[in-house]
């Protein structure tokens, strides 16, 4: 039984919040079985709603009485010592601790209030906070949160690692010696001023769009290759430049979103915007022989509905495939309404213009080639007779219907082309020159007629009926449902009789929509502080965190949309902050009165980003190729790292100028990545990834002292210590000078141990 609760209202404490206190213990207690999901509700209970908790049950009695905590069945349940009456059962291993059961009473007693969620709710107009002159509101709505904790502010960083900071945030990129000592040149004259002249070159930077696309790149789950066991190479980087030109032209998040979702039903659309769909073709490509296409299909689609939902609206959509969602209100009947959306796509590969080939240039090599190989087979006409002589019945039945063709052809008739494949067909196997002529005659043959092309969407004539699946089930359909959006948030408004994608990527950058630009800020200000305001970046729902700062969220959220959704704008509005150029070194005192820094009492420490490890050595070292776009790369790999799996796959080392480009470019296979990108946290590219982990693990100091790339990089780098001295290559690696004792440590090593230490420098692959 719970003791010692308070049923007298006069005597009561201040009564707990619902959203704060009373929901976090329903959500991880009570909700699984208790919720919204109406299949695995058990006796009738639902407590996410007052109209279920106070509903009189089988029992006599209702789990929740309002101002009445001694007659409320819930709290007799979570008190009780008696196993068989106990809730959460034994066997869920839960229980709730005095403190809870505490909140729960007094919250009863106080009349058991009820509040919308608040991610369901349209932001709240927050109106500019007062400010003093030349303070920044951001910073203003901190100082609000923090007063009365004790704690204050911590003091800005120093100027070179608030340089190194900033540029690793925006472009990705270390700064250089010479944007390091004109920065701190002009911070001597205008600290304010110097601070936002670099802001403003670094977003009108090439390499901004760069370093944005990562993150998006990751929600995407891009990656070159297909997917499952055989991962064949995939033509889609296309879509990756277009993400990274839509971010440097600061392309507006709501026309980036609709681009990318409805491109193809665009008025008149462009080659660029229907390349902008290959959002939803980075999901995998099942190429097995005897699959069933239908089920990977729908995979697909089920891949499409759960990216969405957890990309721009930041909920766990995929769990209401096969139920009612267990914690969140969105029905099995909302997750197929958002299925017909997208199950009405073909999926085609665009043919897309190559401005970087001379089509005339090209089709003369072609005819060159031709002429070659036609000329190769005509000088062993001799040979091809006497094959044709000795070919059987058997061996005729063999051959395929383009060589049926050509042999049924009189001898005397046939064209050139006829002759070379019949050629290929009876002696090309053992005749290698043949077989260099003529796979370079249909290389080129294959460019001319198909040229380059990239994964698209695109809408078919005619919708396909859409039906909710029993438990996911494919094979089990049920009722139809039309295209719609979930009913706890505000209805879809449709210009077509049947809503289709380009009414989905609308409605989600509606103003109206309460989550999309929430989402869109928090995640921002999770790459720039190391959390979000929102803890749980990918859900927003019931079992997510509370925001840190709502206030502070709904303004950015605001700002965003008022200043036309430019992402350049609002990374402007928090770089400027005093909050992002704070120290990040931790305190006693912030140990004691903010552990997790949820008050932004400081900045955080960030391991690199595993590309931006390799982008930030081949910086210091001096090799960095900074060209923007096009075909993937491969740069050197552990020998065997592809051969992981059903199929061993190529790896063509690359050389020249493409040995040294940024690790954006590095082809991604998704079966077996690059061991480097694995080992510093890089996604897979199976499903999407908003935040990824920042482990500090042994193996990855082992790789940068012992993976090739990193070895040659490192001998780059021994050259600057021999020619430079060991100063200069440490200011290269870290961004500021090295200190007397660190000088001396350097000095006593050999030039090719003190690149390898200062690549293995944790300050070198950390963001301070």
């Amino acid at each position: 039984m719970l003791l010692g609760v308070v049923t007298h209202a006069e005597t009561l404490p201040p009564a707990p919040s619902f959203a704060r206190d009373v929901l976090p213990i329903l959500s991880s207690q009570c909700l699984a079985c208790h919720g919204f999901d109406a299949e695995a509700r058990q006796a009738g209970l639902r407590l996410d709603t007052p109209a279920g908790a106070q509903l009189i049950l089988a029992s006599g009695h209702a789990a929740i009485v309002p101002g009445d905590s001694a007659a409320s069945e819930l709290l007799r349940r979570v008190g009780s010592s008696d196993p068989a009456e106990v809730m959460p059962p034994p066997e869920t291993g839960k229980t709730l601790s005095h403190h809870q059961r505490q909140l729960l009473a007094d919250w009863i007693a106080a009349g058991a209030p009820y509040q919308p969620h608040w991610a369901f709710q349209a932001p709240v107009d927050v109106p500019h906070p007062e400010m003093a002159a030349g303070e920044h509101p951001i910073d203003r709505f901190l100082a609000a949160r923090m007063a009365g904790t004790g704690l204050e502010p911590a003091g800005l960083a120093a100027p070179e690692t608030l340089l190194r900071r900033v540029s690793l945030d925006l472009t990705g990129l270390p700064p250089t010696l010479p944007e390091i000592d004109a920065f701190l040149a002009a911070q001597g004259v205008d600290a304010e001023g110097a601070w936002r002249e670099v802001v403003e070159r670094l977003l009108a930077s090439p390499h901004y769009g760069e370093r944005q696309a990562r993150w998006w790149l990751d929600m995407a789950r891009y990656a070159d290759s297909n997917g499952y066991s055989i991962d064949a190479p995939r033509e889609i980087w296309r879509w990756r430049d277009w993400v990274v030109d839509a971010f440097n032209r600061d392309l507006a998040f709501d026309r980036f979103t609709v681009e990318q979702l409805a491109g193809d039903l665009l008025p008149e659309a462009t080659e660029n915007q229907r390349i902008a769909t290959g959002f939803h073709r980075n999901t995998q490509i099942n190429e097995e022989g005897g699959i069933d296409k239908e089920q990977f299909r729908i995979d697909s689609v089920f891949d499409r509905v759960a990216t969405t939902g957890t990309v721009w609206l930041g909920l766990s959509i995929g769990c209401a495939q096969c139920h009612d969602h267990k914690f969140d209100p969105i029905s099995q009947r909302d997750y197929y309404r958002l299925f017909a959306f997208f199950n009405n796509q073909a999926e085609p590969k665009l043919k897309v213009s190559d401005p970087g080939v001379d089509q005339l240039q090209l089709t003369a090599a072609r005819d060159a080639a031709r002429e070659v190989v036609l000329a190769y087979v005509e000088a062993r006409a001799e040979a091809l007779v006497a094959w044709e002589a000795g070919l059987n019945d058997d061996a005729r039945k063999l051959l395929d219907t383009e060589r049926m063709a050509a042999l049924a052809t009189p001898a005397a008739q046939r064209t050139p082309d006829q002759r070379r494949i019949l050629f290929h067909a009876g002696l090309g196997a053992n005749d290698q020159e043949f077989r260099r002529h003529n796979e370079r005659y249909l290389d080129l043959q294959g460019k001319v007629i198909g040229g380059p092309t990239t994964l698209v969407l695109e809408e078919l004539p005619e919708p396909r009926r859409t039906t909710i699946f029993v438990k996911g089930d494919f094979t089990r359909p049920a009722e139809e449902v039309s295209p719609g959006t979930p009913q706890i948030l505000p209805p879809l408004e449709a210009t077509n009789p049947r809503p289709n994608r380009l009414d989905l990527a609308r409605w989600i950058v509606s103003p109206t929509n309460p989550l999309t630009a929430r989402v869109l800020v928090n995640r921002i200000w999770q790459q720039l502080f190391g959390q979000g305001l929102v803890e749980t970046d990918a859900d927003f729902g019931l079992m997510g965190s509370l925001p840190s700062h709502p206030e502070l969220l709904d303004w950015l959220a605001g700002e965003i949309q008022r200043q036309g959704w430019s992402l350049k704008n609002f990374y402007r509005i928090v770089v400027t902050s005093r909050a992002y150029r704070q120290d990040s070194q931790e305190t006693p005192r912030h140990a004691e009165l903010d552990p997790l820094n949820r008050l932004v009492s400081r900045q955080r420490r960030l391991r690199l980003d595993a590309e931006l490890v390799r982008d930030a050595l081949l910086v210091a070292s001096g090799k960095l190729v900074a060209t923007i776009g096009g075909v993937p790369v491969h740069p050197p790999i552990p020998a065997g790292a592809t051969a992981v799996g059903q199929v061993k796959r190529d790896w063509p080392t690359s050389t020249g100028d493409d040995r040294f480009r940024r690790g954006l470019y590095t082809f991604v296979y998704r079966a077996s990545p690059s061991p480097s990108l694995s080992v510093f946290d890089a996604p897979d590219g199976y499903q999407s990834c908003t935040r990824r982990n920042r482990s500090n693990t042994p193996l990855q100091a082992l790789t940068l002292l012992n993976d090739a790339a990193f070895v040659e990089l490192a001998g780059a780098l021994a050259d600057v210590v021999r020619a430079q001295g060991a100063a200069e290559a440490f200011r290269r690696c870290t961004g500021r000078r090295p200190d007397a004792e660190e000088s001396a440590v350097l000095s006593a090593l050999q030039p090719a141990d003190c690149a390898r230490v200062l690549l293995n420098l944790d300050e070198t692959v950390t963001r301070e």
